[in-house]
C-alpha cells in the first residue's frame, strides 16, 4: 500500500510539472505582439510592450468612407485606456489609394479632425507579398466572427488579448463602439 501511495505521488509530481511546463510554454510562444515596428514619426516600437493589455489594431486611411470612424477609436481609446486599452493604427495606400500623404499630412489629419491622440504607425502594405508581418500574421490568424483571410478594406478591427492573441476580426462595417466590440473589449480587460 506504501508503495501504491509512493507510485501515485510521483505520478502526481510530474503530471502536475508536465502542466505546468505546458502553460510556460504556451506562454512563451511569440504572438501577434511579438515583433517591431516603426511609430508615424518613424521610431522603432517593439509591440511587446504592450503585452498585459487589450490592443485594437486598426488599418486607417484619411480618405475613406469609414473614415470617421476614427472619432469612435479615439472615444474607445479615452474611455478604457485607463483600464487596459490600447488602440494602434496603421495607415494603408491600398484600398483606393485613400491614404496618399505623408507622415506629417497623416498626423495633422488625424489630431485636426478627429483629436486622434492613440499611437499610430507608419505607412504598410496589409496585404499581398510587401505585407508588413504584423498583418501576415493578424490575416493567418483563426478570427471570429470574421474568418482568416486578406483584409477587405479600410478600418478592419484586430482585437487582441492581453497575452498577445487575436481574440476577434470585425470589419470595415462594423462600427468600433458597436455593441458587440465593446462587449467583448470589456470581456478582454476583465481577464486579468
Amino acid at each position: 500500500m506504501k508503495q501504491l501511495f509512493t507510485i501515485l505521488a510521483v505520478g502526481a509530481v510530474c503530471a502536475s510539472q508536465f502542466f505546468s511546463n505546458t502553460t510556460l510554454a504556451e506562454k512563451a510562444k511569440p504572438t501577434v505582439l511579438d515583433q517591431e515596428v516603426k511609430s508615424l514619426e518613424g521610431k522603432k516600437v517593439d509591440l511587446s510592450e504592450y503585452k498585459g493589455k487589450v490592443v485594437m489594431i486598426v488599418n486607417v486611411a484619411s480618405r475613406c468612407g469609414a473614415t470617421p470612424q476614427y472619432e469612435a477609436l479615439q472615444d474607445l481609446y479615452e474611455t478604457f485606456k485607463d483600464d487596459g486599452l490600447v488602440v494602434i493604427g496603421f495607415p494603408c495606400n491600398q484600398f483606393g489609394k485613400q491614404e496618399p500623404g505623408s507622415a506629417g499630412d497623416i498626423r495633422t489629419f488625424c489630431t485636426k479632425n478627429y483629436g486622434v491622440t492613440f499611437p499610430m504607425m507608419s505607412k504598410i502594405d496589409v496585404n499581398g507579398d510587401e505585407a508588413a508581418p504584423i498583418y501576415k500574421k493578424l490575416t493567418a490568424t483563426e478570427t471570429k466572427p470574421k474568418k482568416p483571410g486578406p483584409i477587405g478594406w479600410n478600418f478592419e478591427k484586430f482585437l487582441i488579448d492581453r497575452n498577445g492573441n487575436v481574440a476577434a476580426r470585425y470589419g470595415t462595417s462594423t462600427q468600433p463602439d458597436d455593441t458587440k466590440v465593446v462587449t467583448q473589449i470589456k470581456a478582454e480587460l476583465a481577464k486579468k
